[in-house]
Parts: structure tokens; sequence; C-alpha cells
């Protein structure tokens, strides 16, 4: 439980929280991960908030999206200024209401806010892993999520959500677990990344791995890339925009003058806005988590993994009620892709609901304020809750 509750601007706020560790797989007992290598011990990193009830039938486990973390809400003091990435959904009467459920939130295998990956160290050399850690896929980082999950207890969890790589991570979780995920929630996602998708995920590695700093992964004791990390944010940046929203924000304005500077300063709003995004992330992420995160998201095709060679015949595994929400501007997992999901749910007789919203914000649509979002969210969860309490 929080320490206290407090108001926020959009309504109630979790309040107080705290940062959990939860470490498994320790030698011999490492965790086998989907490219036979072993990997052990692994911490995971995560957050919860609300209470779990008696019979341990009211989890919600959220997911997070390629730079996200496991504090998607609350503050860790009553002078933290900046609250969870998700704070907007996840709390009292919210979205994802505190007063009715158990959220648990988890750092994904392979990130840099606390869960083991890249830059954690490594037990046989005493140095930090690089490029010595293993690949990871999406459905590693489940396999460990489940791990935590038996660890709290839960046997069955009311509902899995998640948008983006979230998203991919609610998929996973309903096909490698369909017998322990009651419903889930996949927002702004897909079955598998496109073309265009993977491509602007490798010019950001490449980004990276261009930065002479970089040194093969090995950058730990000196010099990072922050270069090549910071002109992959930009990268990704872009992607989670529309033109609607950029032509909104930005336009063709100009920063802080009245005409051209004839050099390559910042001359344009959106240049110097790509700036900042690139500047601030190299403080708080690593890159080479980015490597692996955006690598594992490429790898990501639910026909490919599960032996099937179509989305009918991998969603026949399936045993969720489903909410499947894709927004009109999201261009980096357009509707088309949920709506093939949709499409080879109904095909298997499951449960499923499906909402395209309006929004001009482009792919990052789900993180921003949306009242039908939160109404069609909590209404969900409301009817799951129900039913199953029946």
């Amino acid at each position: 439980m929080s320490e206290y509750i407090e108001h926020d601007k959009n309504g109630l706020s979790v309040g107080i929280v705290e940062k959990k560790f939860f470490t498994f797989a320790r030698p011999p007992k490492e965790m086998t991960l989907e490219n036979g290598s072993a990997l052990g011990p692994v911490t995971l990193t995560y957050e919860t908030y609300g209470e779990l009830n008696p019979d341990r039938s009211n989890a919600v486990l959220i997911m997070h999206a390629l730079s996200g973390d496991s504090h998607a809400a609350g503050c860790y003091s009553k002078d933290d200024a900046k609250p969870g990435w998700w704070e907007i959904m996840v709390g009292p009467g919210k979205g994802i209401d505190t007063d009715k459920y158990f959220i648990v939130c988890s750092n994904i295998l392979g990130s840099c806010m606390g869960s083991t990956g890249p830059g954690s160290i490594n037990p046989k050399t005493g140095k930090a892993f690089g490029l010595d850690f293993p690949v990871v896929t999406i459905g590693d980082m489940v396999t460990a999520q489940k791990a935590l999950i038996d660890h709290l207890g839960i046997e069955r969890v009311l509902s899995v959500v998640g948008g983006s790589i979230g998203g991919l991570q609610v998929l996973e979780w309903c096909l490698r677990y369909p017998e322990v995920v009651v419903s889930a929630i996949p927002l702004a996602t897909t079955p598998k990344h496109s073309a265009l998708t993977i491509a602007f995920n490798e010019v950001a590695r490449q980004a990276i791995m261009a930065d002479p700093n970089w040194n093969k992964g090995d950058y730990y004791n000196g010099a990072k890339p922050d270069l090549g990390l910071a002109v992959a944010r930009m990268i990704g940046h872009i992607t989670y925009l529309s033109d609607e929203s950029m032509r909104h924000k930005f336009g063709r304005r100009l920063q802080d003058r009245s005409d051209f500077s004839f050099n390559f300063d910042a001359d344009f709003q959106v240049e110097s806005y790509l700036r900042y995004q690139g500047s601030k992330f190299v403080e708080r992420f690593d890159a080479n988590s980015f490597l692996y995160i955006t690598k594992a998201a490429d790898y990501f095709d639910l026909t490919r993994q599960y032996d099937s060679g179509s989305l009918v015949k991998a969603f026949s595994r399936a045993m969720a009620k489903f909410l499947v929400v894709s927004f009109t501007s999201d261009w980096l997992y357009p509707t088309y892709q949920s709506k093939a999901m949709v499409k080879a749910m109904k095909k298997n007789d499951l449960d499923v609901s499906f909402c395209e919203i309006e929004a001009d914000w482009g792919h990052d649509a789900f993180l921003l304020p949306n009242e039908r979002l939160t109404a069609l969210m909590k209404g969900f969860l409301e009817r799951v809750y129900n039913e199953t309490a029946r």
C-alpha cells in the first residue's frame, strides 16, 4: 500500500511507491533463452499498486514500451516531481483502478532500468556484459515476467495490458501462457514488425554502432556513445509522432530567431525539439539496451514463433478475452495490423472487442490523456472482473 494518496491534476494518485527487485535463475538453474543459451542469475525490477484480493483474482500486469520502466504510477517521495509514465491511466478510479485491481509492472529483461541487461555485471568476468549479453526475445521477456508472477503467488492474471512493444508482450503472454491470461488489452501494437519498422530500427542501431565511443559494446568504463544514441532516439521519436501532430506542434516555425542562420544550427523548432529529446535520452538510457530491445522487437513474429504459418492458427492457442485498440494517426503500427489480429481472433471464436480511436498524435497516443481510451479500458476490465467473479 502507498503511504498516502493525494490528488494529481488527472484525479487520485497512488502516492508514494517503492521499487522492488526479484532475482531468480541462480546457477545451476539458469534461465534457458530461446537462442539456446543460459542466463542467470536474472533480476527484474518491479512495482505494485493496490492490493491483491484474498483469492488472488484481481491481478493486472502492465508491460511498458521500449524506453519505459517499472515505474508506471505514483512517486518515490513527496518531493518527486515526475510521476510514473502511465500516471494518467493507473490509480484510484482511473482506467486501471487501483481500488479494484492489484497492478504489477516490471522492467523487461535486457533493459537498463534495474533489470538484468547488457549493462549488468557478468558474474563470470566481474565486468559489464556488453555484447557478451545473449540476444533475448519478447518471449524471453515474458518468461521472466512469468517467473515474477509465480513468485507473487498469482496463478491467473485478470488482464495483461500494454502498448507498442508492451503490446507485443501482451500478445506473447496470450499464446505462451494461455491458461494463465483471463483477458488482454494490446494497444497500438502488431503481430509482427513490417519491413518499414525494421528499417527504422536498423538505421537507429547503425547510428549507435557508428559512434566511435560504442567500441563494439565495451564502453562502460569510458566515454559512452552518446551521439549515436541521441541520433537513434531522434529517429525513433519521429516514428512515434504523426504528420498532423508535427504540423500542429511545430509547423515550419523557427526556434529563437527571425530568419535562417545559414549554417547548421537548429533553425527550426522541430530540429531543436529532436535534439533536446536525444540529449535527454542519453542521460537515462543505455545504448546497448536500445540495440537489444529493438532487435527483440524485430524478431517478434507470432506466425513464425508458433509454427503456424498464419495468424488464425497462432491465435488458436489463445483463451483470453481481448480489447484491441489502434489509433488513426499511428503509422508505425497502423490500424490494418490490428484488424488482421482481430480477424484471426474472431475466426477462433474468441471474445474480442476492437476500437480504432481518432487521435492526431501518432503512435504515442496511448500514453496521452484520452477519455475514450480510459472509458474503454475501464469498462472492459470491469466486465471481465465481474464475469470472473461470477
